[in-house]
């Protein structure tokens, strides 16, 4: 079972991800297809383990420990940003620090499994390529390896480039190239679409948009932005087309984990306009955003940053509490393995946990990290690895992709559809591969109930509580 480390609890799954036996071709067409046995098909969860979370239940009293170490610096979280923390102390050639990871590898949302000999991710599975403003992952792609100059200009090295196709979509009965929905939509959608997309544009031109969002300073107009929902932005701009709001809708769900009703209207424009904008097919300007993949996902990059400090790394290691004393600070973690509380001391302390875990863990902490534990809203998901033992005999139209969408309306309660492990590989004859399915369930519950919760509770407390045949049947 894995689930990242998104909730609004300590108990909350954020992620749960698990895995399915093999299957035949009688997958193919996924929706499109009637429904056969499943009970044959075999699978389970794996991942986070869940009593180790339920450790931060109450607060940790101070009490003796039953070993002590030492250190200069002590990171809590062996996730994305505790392994770059990391490398930034190698890199400044510091290697008096250890990493506490609270599972038994790192890499947090950034992890891989193996299922039927085939690495597949369980989490996050691409990275688009960084713009100017995030100089700090251009760094670091060009110390693996991942691009280089040549003749005064980057060039990436394209075996790690998602290889074309890139992406279909299952709309109106085939598969069509590309996520938004063109063959068969009528002149008024295309309409819609341009009027988008000069709106994007303007947006573009009118404030600054970057990834990440911290460098640039937000304008009035953006924080107006951030005051309504998507969708509410959208209506107000008489932008109502059925293909339109589902794709956008679609957009939202896939990098967000919730549609256009829960996010905001500057969340919705920032994932267009601090990238290559909108662009219909048929414009002469049209770009695609390339991307890095990997059949592991993004755990190939985690696993790189991972290794040159792996003897500084100290997994199965729940951190409990966080405190400061004359010496510096002491860190208090439970270690899985010997079942006994074990203290760091340490000068500093580079804490790397999500929010919630933190205001948890660290003692007396300050106002900015409650109220922000209380404010930030996670988003739930659910990842599926498949193995299937033929390649799918799919419907007419675009050639299997990486990326395989099955069309629905804004608002759907389903999947965001699925990545092919094996896409990379360039294997000459389709055979045995694995499907990496995604379902986001930040809206999960919202528009049931009569008093909504907060976005993503419902959906953890159903990953919790769904057993894995379940999703399976």
């Amino acid at each position: 079972m894995q689930r990242d480390r998104a909730g609004l609890s300590p108990t909350a799954p954020g992620r749960r991800h698990f895995l399915l036996g093999s299957l035949g071709a009688a997958l193919s067409g996924s929706a499109c297809q009637p429904q056969v046995a499943w009970s044959h098909i075999e699978g389970g969860f794996n991942g986070v383990d869940l009593q180790r979370g339920h450790l931060l239940h109450h607060p940790h009293p101070v009490t003796q420990p039953a070993v002590f170490h030492q250190t200069g610096i002590v990171i809590a979280g062996g996730g994305v940003a505790g392994l770059a923390a990391a490398r930034a102390l190698r890199l400044a050639r510091h290697d008096d620090f250890v990493v506490l990871e609270l599972e038994d590898s790192v890499g947090g949302n950034s992890r891989a499994t193996t299922v039927a000999g085939q690495a597949c991710p369980m989490g996050a599975h691409y990275l688009p390529l960084p713009a100017d403003a995030a100089s700090e992952v251009q760094d670091l792609l060009e110390e693996l390896g991942l691009r280089q100059r040549v003749a005064g200009r980057w060039v990436y090295d394209e075996r790690h480039l998602c290889h074309s196709p890139q992406e279909r979509l299952f709309f109106q009965g085939e598969w069509q190239p590309g996520l938004l929905p063109i063959h068969g939509v009528g002149a008024e959608t295309l309409a819609q679409y341009r009027r988008f997309s000069m709106l994007v544009t303007q947006w573009r031109h009118q404030v600054d948009w970057a990834i990440p969002a911290f460098k640039v300073a937000q304008s009035p107009l953006q924080q107006q932005l951030s005051t309504m929902t998507f969708k509410r932005y959208l209506a107000q701009n008489k932008l109502d087309d059925r293909y339109l709001n589902a794709y956008l809708d679609y957009c939202c769900r896939d990098d967000y984990g919730a549609g256009t009703a829960t996010v905001s209207a500057w969340a919705g424009l920032h994932y267009f306009a601090s990238r290559h904008g909108f662009s219909v097919p048929g414009d002469d300007d049209l770009e695609h955003d390339a991307l890095l993949t990997w059949p592991e996902g993004n755990a190939w990059i985690t696993q790189r940053l991972a290794k040159p400090v792996s003897q500084r790394i100290h997994t199965g290691c729940v951190v409990l509490r966080i405190g400061s004393n004359k010496h510096g600070v002491e860190v208090d973690c439970f270690n899985t393995q010997t079942r006994q509380v074990e203290r760091w001391q340490a000068r500093q302390a580079i804490v790397t946990l999500p929010i919630f875990v933190a205001a948890r863990v660290v003692e007396n902490p300050p106002d900015w990290l409650a109220r922000a534990a209380r404010e930030t809203v996670y988003a739930p998901w659910l990842v599926a690895n498949i193995h299937i033992r033929q390649a799918l005999h799919d419907p007419p139209g675009a050639a299997p992709s990486w990326d395989s969408v099955i069309y629905q309306d804004a608002g759907a309660d389903t999947g965001l559809g699925y990545v092919d492990a094996s896409h990379q590989h360039l294997q000459s004859i389709p055979g045995a591969t694995v499907l990496t399915y995604y379902r986001a369930l930040g809206d999960q519950g919202q528009a049931a109930s009569m008093q909504p919760e907060l976005p993503g509770v419902a959906g953890r407390r159903w990953l919790l509580a769904q057993p894995w045949q379940g999703w399976r049947d």
